[in-house]
Formats: structure tokens, sequence, C-alpha cells
């Protein structure tokens, strides 16, 4: 599956950090395809991960409850 990374409204993570450490999301894929596009929000023009809505929920829940160190 493609899609125009250029016609999504992307979001920067709030744990993104001035590192160099930085994510985006279109949340709003999600709806209309049931998938979340992410990237590298310093390679705007590069490709983006698509993975499924579920998945990625499971992911941010996985975040939130520190299953993933931060070295």
């Amino acid at each position: 599956m493609t899609t125009d990374s250029t016609t999504l409204s992307w979001v920067k993570s709030s744990y993104s950090n001035n590192g160099g450490s930085c994510v985006e999301w279109a949340p709003r894929s999600a709806a209309t395809t049931g998938t979340v596009p992410i990237r590298d929000s310093k390679d705007p023009h590069g490709p983006a991960l698509i993975v499924p809505a579920h998945a990625f929920t499971s992911f941010v829940a996985g975040i939130k409850a520190g299953k993933f160190g931060t070295d």
C-alpha cells in the first residue's frame, strides 16, 4: 500500500525531543484507511512506515506503560 505523504496531516509525537529523535504520525489516516503512517520528522520527504491502526494503538499503549527502554 502506498500513501501520498504530502496530502496527510502530520503530527509530531509528544514523546519526541529536540535531540534528533523525532517521529511524526498521521492520525486521521486511521479512520479512512485503517492504517497509521509514521515517519522521521527530519526527513519529511522520505519514506513513511504504514502500520495497522490496532498495532499502532498497542505500540503507544506499550510506550505509555514503560515497556520500552529509553537507551
